[in-house]
């Protein structure tokens, strides 16, 4: 399995992008030395792309198959884009609370902690859909590592396409996000246009 190693914060910086948004609550201090270059549209589309796969830890190939796969549905390609990436099984995880970062939820997952409809799913871009119920397996829940998580976690906001029960490490997929719910900070029609070149 490829992975990638590249430091967070580092590539948080080159790609102007806030740490807060991968779960991380850390600062770099460091500026980012470019000399007023001029950033080419091509550039841009780029990073844009490079900020999405940073940003749900896709790496090309899968993401270029999430592009195809959206292309072909009804609607708005990007949009559409975006909604896959936010309805991964590991996003949904993070976004409940159940994890500090989407590495984490992603760990969470392939250690078979995660029951999706009563069924153990140990597969990170499995796509929920609306009406699924999420849960972490009973053996786990008493675990230290759920009380650490929360308690880090206990005040993020869930999004509104979701209902978090952290009590129980439980949660349902009311309906598939609309792009407006989707707080992250990219121009997915960049995206676009950097894939029908």
């Amino acid at each position: 399995m490829a992975i990638n190693r590249v430091p967070v914060l580092k590539r948080c910086r080159s790609l102007g992008l806030d740490p807060i948004y991968l779960g991380i609550d850390k600062k770099s201090t460091r500026e980012l030395k470019r000399a007023n270059r001029k950033m080419s549209e091509y550039g841009m589309q780029l990073r844009e792309k490079q900020k999405a796969k940073f940003i749900y830890g896709v790496l090309e190939k899968p993401f270029r198959n999430y592009y195809e796969k959206a292309e072909k549905m009804s609607g708005m390609t990007g949009t559409n884009l975006m909604v896959m990436l936010e309805s991964r099984l590991d996003n949904v995880i993070f976004r409940l609370g159940f994890a500090r970062t989407r590495k984490e939820a992603r760990q969470i997952v392939d250690h078979k902690h995660v029951l999706v409809n009563g069924k153990c799913v140990n597969i990170p871009s499995y796509l929920v859909k609306a009406g699924d119920s999420i849960e972490i397996k009973e053996k786990a829940k008493g675990s230290q590592r759920y009380k650490d998580i929360l308690e880090v976690t206990g005040a993020r906001l869930v999004p509104e396409w979701l209902e978090a029960d952290q009590e129980n490490l439980k949660g349902l997929v009311k309906e598939l996000p609309s792009r407006e719910a989707i707080d992250v900070p990219v121009d997915e029609m960049l995206i676009v246009e950097h894939y029908s070149k």
